[in-house]
């Protein structure tokens, strides 16, 4: 008989998953709970007259969500990180996280977590971005330039989506209700929305979530075209050595000369031996069976 495992189970194995996407989720919900256990102590010494709890709220905002204004950012650059791992609401927080969590665990599948953080981080940045050009250019904002702020994961969460999207258009994901649906579409649908409702009460959030859409597509485009290092490989280029002044890069491989026509052969032969290999894997027990570092080759000679 089939038997499911507990849901303790799954979330221990959750906890003790030392993944980029498990640690995501969890600093998202770390912040979250100590916000609003700051935000329960503060209700608690709140009076008709000194509403505690509301200045407490709104001088994390003020320190943490990223603002509208050019000038008020230049004065807390640090927001253009912080305020996307920012949530108030629990629902703002959860629906984020499980979106974060199913496209995260598909983008795993084909390429490693360097990447992730990299598409989580860059699309966050391009989301505040957009943002706050919206809000500076269309006149239609004017009137709350002064007052508006972003927080929260989506921008960053829409990027991962879209890349994953873009990177296995026709991977195919069970919808409750509908069925079978290509994740591409699903993509589409949130773009579309996003779009539509720029008009809602919260346009600043959805020219958010759409400039994490652009940086998701155009991660992926010049990642293909091998002109986009991950986060952490792009900052270990700035890790100067002390004692000589000179970059500190991790040597992958090196030649003292260039190959010849034959090494050049034995080489590219070498290469197709490899791919046939994991393609004869993939045939017999599906591409799941591949380890990470398996994908991520088949993922690099795939686009050459």
């Amino acid at each position: 008989m089939f038997q499911t495992q507990p849901l303790t189970e799954h979330f221990s194995r959750f906890i003790k998953d030392k993944s980029v996407l498990t640690r995501l989720i969890l600093i998202n919900v770390g912040v979250w709970l100590v916000i609003n256990l700051l935000l329960v102590v503060a209700s608690l010494y709140q009076t008709q007259g000194n509403p505690v709890e509301k200045i407490w709220l709104e001088s994390i905002q003020q320190w943490l969500a990223v603002p509208a204004r050019f000038d008020l950012w230049i004065s807390k650059p640090w927001t253009i990180f912080t305020y996307m791992f920012l949530h108030i609401e629990f629902w703002h927080l959860f629906f984020n996280m499980l979106w974060l969590y199913w496209f995260g665990k598909i983008f795993l599948e084909f390429l490693n977590g360097g990447r992730l953080l990299s598409v989580y981080l860059i699309g966050g940045i391009f989301g505040a971005l957009t943002f706050m050009l919206a809000y500076n250019i269309f006149p239609a904002f004017s009137s709350s330039l002064h007052a508006a702020i972003a927080l929260g994961a989506s921008a960053s969460v829409l990027a991962i989506i879209v890349s994953t999207s873009v990177m296995v258009p026709d991977y195919t994901v069970n919808l409750l209700f509908i069925g079978p649906v290509k994740i591409r579409y699903i993509a589409l649908v949130t773009i579309l929305l996003d779009v539509f409702m720029i008009r809602s009460s919260n346009p600043g959030g959805h020219f958010a979530h759409l400039g994490g859409a652009s940086a998701g597509l155009i991660y992926i485009l010049l990642m293909r075209s091998r002109l986009f290092p991950s986060f952490p490989h792009l900052i270990s280029r700035f890790n100067f050595r002390k004692k000589y002044g000179r970059r500190h890069f991790k040597t992958v491989y090196s030649t003292s000369k260039p190959l010849t026509d034959d090494e050049y052969n034995i080489r590219k032969a070498q290469n197709q031996k490899k791919i046939d290999l994991i393609l004869d894997k993939v045939a017999k027990s599906g591409y799941k069976s591949l380890s990470e570092a398996e994908k991520e080759f088949l993922f690099k000679f795939s686009n050459k």
